[in-house]
């Protein structure tokens, strides 16, 4: 049976499901979701690209930016928590430059937590350092000195999708020999969401509220004792999300490197996202014990951290590839296009509150 005959099943077994638990089944119903599947996901025969797909580069800033953290936490036993490790490229890419790091790297524990049971055996396949542990969950992590990393994981998280009338209105997903959408009044939650960020939506305006990244927040801070989330995504804060221009929303959907707004097309087939919003993020972090520590786009993360130079620095050690690489990782996505729509926002708990390279000018 294919997951859209299964979905059908439960509606028609249960009624209308809201837009959040019909994204949920899309992505992550066993073996048939688009994570759970076994089908390629990341690169150019995937989906879609991510920062560690187009260049080890990346990794490797990141890794500059945790080793600059290490220092600020004492140069002490350090752990990485990495939420959604995909096919594991940036966990190695940051532990071959962690390496160069002998008193760091000895002390190094590096966590996966990745809910995709086909990635995660993909990833087991590329990692072999004695010092990545696989978590199935977030019971399964100690209280940790270091920081959690999350790159494009939690525009992947399911979404409530809300329009406003003269009342907040939730979608629920109904069949009548098709899908079709429904709207019911929001519940207190959906609208305590609003009013805690302070937004009042026009009339008319579609959007979506992600609850699962506060309760996310509120899980890291559980377990980080001292240290630093990075969370690395699509979006923005309040005063962007809620522009007039966005009033259809921002969801958008990702098969074979194109984009459509169909997320009742395709399913199991495809990625579903939206943006996030940094300032709910933040919020709840806050909310739970972190602290506001640089908010900025990639590409000005990346630049901070001396990605240039990096670069410049491998031409030399091998001209003609490295050349190659320069002109591929300049020309496509990570400082430039990608490089501006994602966002980096870093929260800390504990930490010295000093700037991070990362967010220097």
């Amino acid at each position: 049976m294919s997951l859209r005959e299964i979905i059908i099943q439960r509606i028609e077994k249960e009624g209308p499901l809201s837009f959040r638990d019909f994204m949920d089944m899309c992505l992550y119903y066993p073996q048939l979701g688009y994570y759970q599947s076994a089908r390629e996901k990341l690169g150019k025969h995937g989906d879609y690209f991510t920062g560690p797909t187009l260049s080890p580069a990346f990794g490797a800033m990141i890794g500059k930016q945790l080793e600059e953290m290490w220092r600020l936490l004492g140069e002490n036993e350090f752990s990485v928590v990495e939420y959604g490790a995909g096919t594991g490229a940036l966990c190695t890419d940051i532990l071959s430059f962690l390496k160069k790091n002998a008193r760091m790297y000895d002390g190094l524990k590096y966590f996966i937590l990745e809910k995709s049971g086909s990635m995660r055996e993909e990833a087991r396949k590329h990692i072999k350092e004695p010092n990545v542990i696989w978590c199935d969950g977030w019971q399964d992590l100690p209280e940790i000195n270091g920081c959690v990393l999350a790159n494009e994981v939690v525009d992947n998280f399911p979404v409530h999708q809300v329009l406003m009338k003269d009342e907040m209105m939730e979608l629920y997903v109904d069949y009548k020999n098709d899908f079709v959408e429904s709207f019911i009044p929001a519940d207190g939650v959906l609208r305590n969401y609003m009013e805690e960020l302070k937004v009042k939506l026009p009339n008319g305006f579609r959007t979506e509220i992600n609850l699962e990244a506060n309760k996310w927040i509120q899980k890291i801070t559980g377990n980080l004792k001292k240290g630093y989330v990075i969370t690395i995504d699509y979006g923005f804060p309040s005063s962007e999300l809620y522009q007039d221009y966005r009033r259809l929303g921002t969801l958008m959907c990702y098969n074979k490197h194109r984009v459509n707004d169909k997320p009742y097309l395709n399913i199991g087939e495809q990625d579903i996202t939206s943006h996030v919003n940094f300032s709910a993020l933040c919020l709840w972090g806050v909310k739970s014990g972190l602290e506001f520590a640089g908010f900025r786009d990639q590409a000005g993360f990346l630049y901070a951290l001396g990605i240039k130079e990096y670069l410049s620095g491998l031409r030399k050690a091998d001209g003609k590839n490295i050349n190659d690489l320069m002109r591929y990782f300049t020309r496509q996505a990570l400082l430039e296009d990608l490089g501006a729509k994602l966002k980096v926002l870093v929260l800390q708990k504990g930490a010295p509150r000093q700037q991070l390279m990362g967010f220097e000018c």
